[in-house]
C-alpha cells in the first residue's frame, strides 16, 4: 500500500493530473483550432490567392529520371515554407480569438495613493494610512 500511497501524493504534489488534464484540453481545443482553420479559413484563402498548386512551388536544382521514366525535379520547395508560415499565423490568429473571448478580462488594480508621511501605498479612499496613522488628504 506504501507505493500506492505514493504514487498518489506525486500526482497531487506535482500537479501532474492538472497538467493531464491541461495536455487532454489543448489537444482536444487544437482538433477545433485545426478543423476551424482547414474548413473555414483556408477555403477562403484559397479563393483570394491565385491559382491552384502555389504550395508545390519550387526552385529547380536539378532534374533526374526514376526508374519509371518520369522526370523529378529535384529542388527548394519554397512554397511548401510559405504554407507553412501562412497555416501558422492563421492557427496563431484563431488561438488568439479563442482566448481573448473565451477568458475573462483581468480586473483593474484598485485604484491607491501613497501616504506622504511614511510612502506606504493605501487605498484612494481612506483618509488615514494604515501604517502610520496619518491622515492623509
Amino acid at each position: 500500500m506504501g507505493m500506492v500511497r505514493e504514487f498518489k501524493e506525486f500526482l497531487v504534489k506535482q500537479n501532474a493530473l492538472a497538467l493531464a488534464v491541461a495536455v487532454i484540453i489543448g489537444a482536444a481545443i487544437g482538433k477545433v483550432v485545426s478543423s476551424i482553420v482547414d474548413d473555414v479559413i483556408n477555403p477562403i484563402i484559397g479563393m483570394a490567392l491565385p491559382g491552384g498548386s502555389w504550395r508545390e512551388a519550387k526552385i529547380v536544382l536539378s532534374t533526374s529520371t526514376d526508374a519509371t521514366g518520369k522526370v523529378v525535379e529535384n529542388g527548394i520547395t519554397y512554397g511548401h515554407l510559405i504554407g507553412a508560415l501562412v497555416d501558422f499565423v492563421i492557427i496563431a490568429l484563431v488561438v488568439f480569438m479563442i482566448i481573448k473571448f473565451a477568458m475573462p478580462k483581468p480586473e483593474a488594480a484598485p485604484a491607491t495613493k501613497e501616504c506622504p508621511q511614511c510612502k506606504t501605498l493605501i487605498p484612494a479612499s481612506a483618509t488615514r494610512c494604515n501604517a502610520c496613522t496619518q491622515p492623509v488628504a
